[in-house]
Parts: C-alpha cells; structure tokens; sequence
C-alpha cells in the first residue's frame, strides 16, 4: 500500500466496459508531508473525495478490493486515513500540510 492524496476526478463516457460504474480518481504519492511522482488513476472502492488522503493497493490486490479478476484497473483506493502515527508523534491530517 501506498500514501497518496486525492487531486482530481477523471470523468471518462467511454471506457472499457469492466470500468463502468466505478469512481475514477486522480491520485498522487505522498511522502515526508509532500507529493511526490506523477499523478495517476485509481478506482476508488471507498468514497474518498479530493484533498483527502487515501490509501492505495495496484496490481492484483486492486482487482481483488473490487472481488473480481476480470476487472481493467491496477490501482485502487482503498481506505480514508484520519491520522498517521510515525515515531509515536500523530500527525493531524489537513489539506495545509500537504503542498
């Protein structure tokens, strides 16, 4: 799993038919409280919306928090995070910390 924030929505009227109905996401990795790497899609299973930060599986383990195989995605969001604790200090989640 990894940390990402949620940047955007992708809004997509034609794609493959195992994507319908699913929530496309724009998502980017976050490490040491910035964002880091390119964007790049996520099927969110969750409900997570933009600013929040999210956790995300790729691969297989994507297909599977959907419970099917057959699906044509390799990353998905799979969880809401309300707070991290590294090194026993809790860092409180906002949308300021994350530039």
């Amino acid at each position: 799993m990894i940390i990402c924030q949620v940047i955007g929505h992708v809004w997509a009227t034609k794609k493959e038919k195992t994507l319908e109905g699913l929530k496309l996401m724009i998502v980017k990795e976050i490490k040491d409280n910035r964002k880091i790497g390119d964007p790049f899609v996520a099927a969110d299973v969750v409900g997570a919306g933009v600013g929040e930060r999210v956790l995300v599986v790729n691969g297989s383990t994507a297909r599977r928090a959907l419970g099917r195989d057959d699906v044509a995605m390799d990353c998905a969001i799979v969880g809401i995070i309300d707070t991290i604790e590294v090194d026993r200090e809790t860092e409180q989640l906002s949308k300021k910390q994350v530039k």
